[in-house]
Order: structure tokens, then C-alpha cells, then sequence
């Protein structure tokens, strides 16, 4: 797993490029140019120097004792990824891509955001190094996500509303490819997921790796030995991989996907990714593209179901009905059970992490599992308006 994608973009059947001829040489460029500046000295020295003194890497590794207490008899630490500046774990593959993107000489950036945390991660990255910067953005995610559409704008960002279609994240996507098609010779696209054309899987898992290798340390430091399970949100991958990367070479740990519900695979409601059904006509636009670009039966966006490295299998939400339901390994997070997660730990002192049913679930993921060390992150309070209802006046 760890030596993959092979020279074509592929990590087994899943990759690859299936993107318009316009972009393939933007894509070749991109490649060539990560795969030159990763072996420059220079180039990582001031990735680094961003990371310490801009971002404020490392994050802690917290130990929630009275959430564990409450849970089981185990030890919990939480990779603080809420603690980088602008609030996520966006923030180190949005600086990696811009620095790369101004060493290739691209003066102008281009994202889509559904939150609007990779757009403010966007955006901040562009401000620190002078960049001129458009975000596309859902009309329908503009209006519930009104702070960050705030912050992106007050970084000098231009926000642009997509009024096609749903109005959502799949739509943006569609109108940044539009953009990147029309401008590629000047323009360069920072996707924020682990997902697409070749070579941004790879890239964004790279950025992303720090916070493993970040976690790996620091448990080690803390505890004397290497954790037990590994839990981490599963939304668009990269938070994720992020964690789970640097842990792959080590079979005692378990990694643990959490993924969110929504309100059941055949409603359409919120925190459904993988819709069911997928049919091998779809996949062939799925894999090495924009899984958000096709759809499913009941035109749910949808990603590949895959297997990776000795049988952990990505989770979907075709089991969301049924509630919290373990898939190998993972767990599909419903509303009732990620709201009480998410209130416990609040309750217990930990940090408030507002991110998602995803991120809520990881929290409080299958309480009656042996003890371990358990390393879930958050996102920032990118949901806040939408978990709000579900917390009770006295915990208000």
C-alpha cells in the first residue's frame, strides 16, 4: 500500500486520470513538479519552516481522561489538528499545493469548498504568498456556511456562488473544472481531497501524512509504546489518510474509519457520501476523477467502495438505516449516536468539535471495544448551525 499508486496513478483497480485532454498536461506539469520539489532540500526546508512557524505544527496530542472514563477502561488521545491555524487539517495540503504552484510559476489559484474549510485553508494560503485566488462554492453551502464565506472574503478571496444544480459541493467541483479548462495555463487547482485524477491522491496523502507521523511520535513519547486503534472521520479522505499513512507499516495497530450516515442512503440527507448501487458504468468515472462528478441510483453522489491493505474496506452509508453499524473496520455514524458522542465529550472537557456526524461518531466510536490508545480528530466548527438543534437548552 505504502509504495502505491504505481507509475500510471493507480492504487490496484482504483486511479488513474479520466479528466478532459485540455488537462492532461496540466496534470503531467503538476506531477513533475511535486515529484522534482520533494527531493529539493530548499523546498523542504521552508515547508517546514510554514509548518512550525505558520501553521503551528506540531499539534498537541491531548489525553481525554473523563471522556475515557465515562466510555471504558482505556486511554484516548486526540491529534489536535483543530489547533492549526484556521482551525483544521485543510491548512498543510492547501500550503503544500500553493507552494508548488508558485515555484511552478501559477499565479492564480482555484478551489471549491462545501464547508468552507479547504476554501479558507485556499484562501489563507494564497494570502501568505500572493497569489490571486477564486473559490467556488454552492449557493445553498454559502448560506449555512456564512462565517467561513466571511473569512475567505476577508483574505482577499474571491467566493464565486454556483447556482447550477444542487447548489452543493458537487456542483462547485463542476464549475472549478469548467474554470481550470478555460484558464490552465495560468491557473492552478488545489483540490483538498483525496480523491480525483492522479497525482492529487498521492499529493494530498503526502501533505497529509504529517499528522501521523505527528501522532506516532507523540504516543510514543507519551505511552512508551505504539497505540492500540487508530479512529479517524472518513468524509473526503484526507484527514483520514492523513493519520492512517504512517501507521500502515505497523499490523498490531488498527485503523479505524468512522463514516457518516446521514439520514439513511435513500433520503438524500446530510452526510451521505456513498450512495447505493454503484455500477461499473459509474466507476469508470469515479476512479481518477471527481467522485462528487457522478452519481448513483436516486442520484446520490457516490465514491468506489475499495479494500485496502489487509482487507480494511472504506465504509458507505448503505447501512446508515440501521444505525451504528460496524463494517470490518469501521463504523457508519447516525445522528442520535454522533450528537451523544459529540455532547459527552464536550461535557467531559474535551474540545468541542463540530465537524460532521463523521467527526462525531470517531469520538465515540463502539465504547464496549478493548482498551487502547485512540487518536480521532476533528475539523473545526464547520456544522455548528446544523448540530445546534440537537443539544439540549441546559447544555446550551
Amino acid at each position: 500500500m505504502r509504495a502505491l499508486p504505481d507509475r500510471r496513478g493507480y492504487f490496484g483497480e482504483f486511479g488513474g486520470k479520466y479528466v478532459p485532454e485540455t488537462l492532461m498536461a496540466a496534470l503531467d506539469e503538476f506531477e513533475t513538479a511535486y515529484r522534482k520539489l520533494r527531493r529539493d532540500k530548499s523546498f523542504a526546508r521552508e515547508l517546514e519552516s510554514i509548518a512550525h512557524n505558520y501553521i503551528g505544527r506540531p499539534t498537541p496530542l491531548t489525553e481525554a481522561r473523563r471522556f475515557a472514563q465515562l466510555c471504558g477502561d482505556f486511554r484516548l488521545f486526540l491529534k489536535r489538528e483543530d489547533l492549526n491555524h484556521t482551525g483544521a487539517h485543510k491548512i498543510n495540503n492547501a500550503i503544500g499545493q500553493a507552494l508548488i504552484a508558485k515555484r511552478m510559476g501559477k499565479r492564480r489559484i482555484i478551489a471549491e469548498t462545501g464547508a468552507g474549510q479547504h476554501g479558507v485553508a485556499t484562501a489563507t494560503a494564497c494570502a501568505l504568498f500572493g497569489l490571486e485566488c477564486a473559490v467556488y462554492m454552492g449557493e445553498v453551502d454559502m448560506a449555512r456556511q456564512e462565517l467561513n464565506v466571511f473569512r475567505m472574503r476577508l483574505l482577499g478571496a474571491e467566493v464565486v456562488p454556483v447556482s447550477s444544480g444542487s447548489r452543493t459541493l458537487k456542483d462547485a467541483i463542476n464549475e472549478a473544472l469548467r474554470d481550470w479548462v478555460t484558464n490552465v495555463r495560468t491557473t492552478h487547482y488545489i483540490l483538498g481531497s483525496v480523491l480525483g485524477p492522479h497525482p492529487y491522491p498521492m499529493i494530498v496523502r503526502d501533505f497529509q501524512s504529517v499528522i501521523g507521523r505527528e501522532a506516532l511520535e507523540q504516543i510514543r513519547k507519551r505511552t512508551k509504546k505504539k497505540p492500540d486503534v487508530a479512529v479517524a472521520c472518513v468524509g473526503g479522505g484526507s484527514n483520514s489518510i492523513g493519520l492512517f499513512y504512517e501507521m500502515l507499516p505497523h499490523k498490531s495497530i488498527r485503523l479505524v474509519g468512522v463514516e457518516a450516515g446521514g439520514r439513511g442512503p435513500n433520503l438524500g440527507g446530510p452526510g451521505v457520501i456513498c450512495g447505493a448501487g454503484l455500477s461499473q458504468a459509474v466507476q469508470g468515472l469515479v476512479d481518477g476523477g471527481c467522485g462528487e462528478l457522478a452519481l448513483g441510483e436516486g442520484q446520490h453522489p457516490v465514491i468506489p467502495r475499495g479494500r485496502g491493505q489487509r482487507g480494511r474496506q472504506l465504509l458507505t452509508a448503505a447501512a446508515a438505516d440501521r444505525g451504528p453499524a460496524q463494517q470490518r473496520e469501521g463504523y457508519v455514524a447516525a445522528h442520535r449516536g454522533a450528537d451523544r458522542a459529540q455532547l459527552l465529550l464536550g461535557q467531559a472537557g474535551g474540545p468541542q468539535f463540530v465537524a460532521g456526524e463523521q467527526g462525531r461518531g470517531g469520538v465515540g466510536a463502539a465504547p464496549g471495544e478493548p482498551g487502547g490508545h485512540r487518536d480521532p480528530l476533528g475539523d473545526g466548527d464547520v456544522d455548528a448551525a446544523w448540530v445546534g438543534p440537537a443539544v439540549p437548552e441546559r447544555c446550551a
